[in-house]
């Protein structure tokens, strides 16, 4: 008896080894949680200044505050561009059915049309540590018109870095695509700009939830060698595990565009809840 019992622990140990050398260096150890919140009682909007529009107070049930200074960040807001009098895209917290069919608060975006490059991302602006790993992840539900229409693309989720505006930077950016069937797919890159992907992923296999909640995970470590990382999951399943470089000329993270409502499939709606930030993948979810 006492020897099988051996035999077994041996064997969960290595196991457990080996299941870890599929993670990088970066990511074995517990990662610490940086930021948490549902939008909870005491989250609220503030004042539109300049498009900015920034989320205030203390969560009451994770007790994290806003806005969001991960990675030494000095400012986060969403931010409305070229929204016409935020008649083209709006964003409000209210009160939903939440993924356990209890009703909660959630971050609430709408785009109704296109007025030039309208959009309105939750950005964490100006970091200053954008050489250190990051883990996001945050439950969404996309509303059923805007995913039905051929040919038409949705951004989700990017970051960006230091001198991507002029060209000599990266962007990792995360899109549903739809096809000239009007069939919804998931679409992972990594580009030097909008024209020229460095590395692309069109994932078929994994359904885009429509109407209904869904998990996003983001997990990158940055660096320019092979050791690199970038993985998006939903719902647990890999949408695309990238290992190589995932920035260009040395160039650290510029701001994050958390979550993001734009693109051409309008009109479009999206609900976010549950928000996460981890300097790594921890342990309980990987």
């Amino acid at each position: 008896m006492k020897r099988r019992y051996w035999v077994a622990v041996g064997t969960l140990i290595v196991l457990a080894l080996t299941a870890r050398t599929t993670w990088n260096t970066s990511a074995d150890r517990n990662a610490r949680l940086l930021f948490r919140s549902g939008f909870e009682g005491g989250v609220y909007l503030g004042e539109v200044v300049n498009g900015y529009r920034p989320i205030l107070g203390t969560d009451a049930e994770s007790g994290f505050s806003w806005p969001i200074t991960v990675l030494g960040a000095q400012g986060s807001s969403l931010h409305y561009i070229q929204d016409d009098d935020r008649r083209a895209v709006d964003s409000a917290i209210r009160t939903t059915i939440g993924r356990d069919g209890q009703p909660t608060r959630a971050l609430y975006s709408v785009q109704r049309y296109a007025h030039d490059a309208t959009q309105c991302p939750y950005e964490i602006l100006d970091i200053s540590n954008g050489r250190d790993d990051l883990y996001i992840r945050y439950w969404m539900k996309f509303g059923p018109l805007g995913l039905h229409q051929t040919d038409t693309w949705r951004a989700i989720f990017e970051w960006k870095s230091k001198g991507y505006a002029e060209g000599d930077g990266f962007r990792l950016i995360a899109f549903v695509y739809t096809d000239e069937q009007g069939r919804p797919y998931w679409h992972w890159q990594g580009d030097a700009n909008p024209e020229s992907p460095l590395w692309e992923v069109d994932n078929w296999d994994i359904p885009v939830p429509i109407g209904e909640w869904f998990l996003t995970e983001f997990y990158w470590h940055w660096s320019e060698d092979a050791n690199g990382r970038a993985l998006w999951r939903v719902n647990g399943k890999v949408i695309g595990d990238h290992h190589g470089p995932t920035t260009r000329n040395g160039k650290p993270i510029d701001f994050i565009m958390l979550t993001q409502i734009y693109g051409d499939a309008n009109p479009k709606s999206q609900w976010v809840d549950e928000i996460e930030i981890w300097d790594g993948i921890p342990l309980i979810y990987r």
